[in-house]
């Protein structure tokens, strides 16, 4: 399900991923109409805008989450280093796409959400990451402590978390089962005291990790 003010945008998503055949698009609608769509069409995916002048895309995003079985929600923006990404991501967004993405890229984008990934770039993380105030000594310290928990085999995990990996395309990388894969993610939540994949893959980018892991492959 598309949600946004705009018509064209709208019609744009709707049509391009309504051509994926393992894509369909059940519903779009503006902010104010977002929260009966959804619990009218049930989708498992909705890309939500972020700045709608009848109802904000953070609004939008705290009514879905507050739903008995909410869907997953990415929001969508014009630029990557929007304020209000942050807190979405905070919120409980599983990533963000930008508008003017590719159009070829967009159904994998949704493919990748639906089987439990994380859309975000690790360009776009780093962006958002210089728009939080500067975390003092102690915050700082108590997170590092938290990523010290961690396993090996939890960071290999978390780094393919953090870029985006579904549990299955992460039990393929390494030679996991998804369940096993799923057993870990759930440790490194709770390990690393977060509540969400992004949340987990914003603290791996304070880490080090992103860059350790890529500077290992």
């Amino acid at each position: 399900m598309v949600v946004d003010d705009e018509a064209l945008v709208r019609s744009g998503f709707g049509l391009i991923l309504g051509a994926a055949e393992d894509i369909e698009v059940v519903a779009t609608a503006s902010g104010g109409d977002a929260l009966d769509a959804v619990r009218e069409h049930r989708p498992d995916v909705v890309l939500l805008d972020i700045r709608m002048p009848d109802v904000d895309g953070l609004t939008v995003l705290a009514q879905l989450r507050a739903l008995p079985a909410p869907p997953v929600v990415a929001m969508l923006t014009t630029f990557d280093t929007d304020e209000y990404v942050l807190t979405a991501l905070q919120s409980g967004a599983a990533g963000f796409l930008l508008k003017d993405t590719e159009p070829d890229q967009l159904p994998q984008l949704v493919r990748t959400l639906a089987a439990g990934g994380v859309v975000m770039s690790s360009k776009a993380s780093r962006s958002l990451l210089r728009t939080q105030p500067a975390a003092g000594p102690a915050a700082v310290d108590e997170e590092a402590s938290r990523v010290e928990r961690l396993t090996d085999r939890e960071r290999d995990v978390l780094v393919l978390l953090a870029e985006g990996l579904s549990n299955a395309d992460i039990g393929t990388r390494l030679h996991l089962g998804t369940g096993t894969v799923k057993d870990h993610v759930s440790a490194i939540l709770t390990k690393l005291r977060v509540a969400g994949r992004v949340q987990a893959a914003l603290l791996a980018q304070r880490a080090g990790l992103l860059d350790a892991g890529r500077e290992g492959r």
